[in-house]
């Protein structure tokens, strides 16, 4: 407990949460309704009091160097743990053969502050960014680089209020201020630990009925990961013929080195060997295993085996003993009968 980790998830809302409001544009028409001008509204993560004080300091009206509106402003009010979208804390997930426990649900407050000083800019605004929340709006975020897994993190528009900072003489600058209040249902995870990779399980059946004086299994059935590739790159023997898709015998420089049922890999293509003749050249294949996809090989391609140890037993050994939590797998089955446990 109490280990250092830092996965970003707050900033990485933050920096999402900004995104959606950084493309918003305000206009000024003439009386024709001809657009004369087309401005980004600028934005950026501070408080709104921070730009009401610079109003307040360049109050001269003048001054080339006054703060312009309209701008955005945004800022984290809150943080509150969200009991109803707790899970099951004793839950792990994996991904990438890391494991971390369930994230913890928490929400993020918002407010976004929209200053201006005329009133049609405001709505302009508002108009721009209230069709998008019904009233919650996803955005997808990148929780644990190191598990590859994303979520959509709602965010919810809360409320609207509005303020009016307009007093004091003519001379006074205005300063309207419309505040969107937005709630972002986020998770938070803990540290993440590397998962361990299970090789072998084991079943075990009796039937008939039960005797304690009895300690045999009428049926042990025990499996372990069969790689579905070559992963050693061992270099068994090369084509000496173009292959097309529609080929199911050729020949190879030797094939002395391979038995009937076989599996061999030709580039990313695994086939599996029926027979082989008696020159030991000559193989039949069935085309395209383990979900892989038939193609054309030319003459010199090179030619792998994918190994595998006995099924059903430890250590792995072949190509098997190169798996780990993120390839894909098949099994290899071992039954016994009348084993004594």
């Amino acid at each position: 407990m109490f280990e250092y980790f830092y996965h970003e998830i707050f900033r990485k809302t933050v920096i999402g949460f900004g995104t959606l409001f950084n493309n918003i544009f305000v206009e000024t028409k003439d009386k024709d309704g001809n657009t004369v001008s087309r401005k980004k509204v600028p934005l950026a993560y501070a408080p709104v009091q921070k730009f009401l004080a610079r109003i307040e300091q360049s109050s001269d009206l003048n001054k080339p160097t006054a703060i312009n509106l309209p701008r955005m402003s945004f800022e984290i009010t809150g943080f509150n743990y969200d009991t109803t979208r707790k899970l099951t804390s004793t839950t792990k997930l994996c991904g990438n053969g890391k494991e971390v426990f369930t994230p913890v649900p928490y929400n993020v407050d918002f407010e976004l502050n929209i200053l201006t000083k005329l009133n049609d800019d405001a709505l302009q605004i508002v108009e721009q960014i209230l069709p998008y929340f019904q009233p919650a709006y996803n955005i997808t975020v990148d929780m644990v680089k190191e598990l590859g897994d994303k979520k959509d993190i709602p965010v919810v528009l809360t409320n609207i209020s509005t303020q009016d900072e307009y007093e004091g003489d003519f001379s006074t600058r205005r300063a309207l201020i419309y505040t969107l209040r937005f709630t972002a249902k986020t998770y938070l995870y803990g540290p993440v630990q590397s998962s361990k990779v299970v090789k072998k399980a084991t079943l075990t059946y009796k039937s008939g009925e039960y005797d304690p004086n009895v300690t045999k299994r009428d049926v042990v059935y025990s499996v372990t990961p069969k790689a579905l590739k070559d992963y050693d790159g061992t270099i068994i023997t090369t084509l000496t013929q173009d292959v097309t898709i529609s080929d199911n015998t050729f020949t190879l420089n030797d094939a002395s080195s391979l038995a009937r049922y076989d599996e061999i890999q030709i580039n990313n293509e695994v086939m599996k060997i029926i027979s082989i003749g008696n020159d030991e050249s000559t193989i039949s294949v069935e085309r395209a295993q383990n979900e892989t996809t038939i193609t054309n090989h030319v003459s010199g391609a090179n030619v792998f085996k994918i190994t595998h140890g006995d099924p059903g037993t430890l250590p792995l050994a072949g190509d098997d003993a190169f798996l780990d939590g993120t390839d894909d797998f098949g099994f290899n089955g071992f039954l016994q009968e009348n084993v004594d446990v």
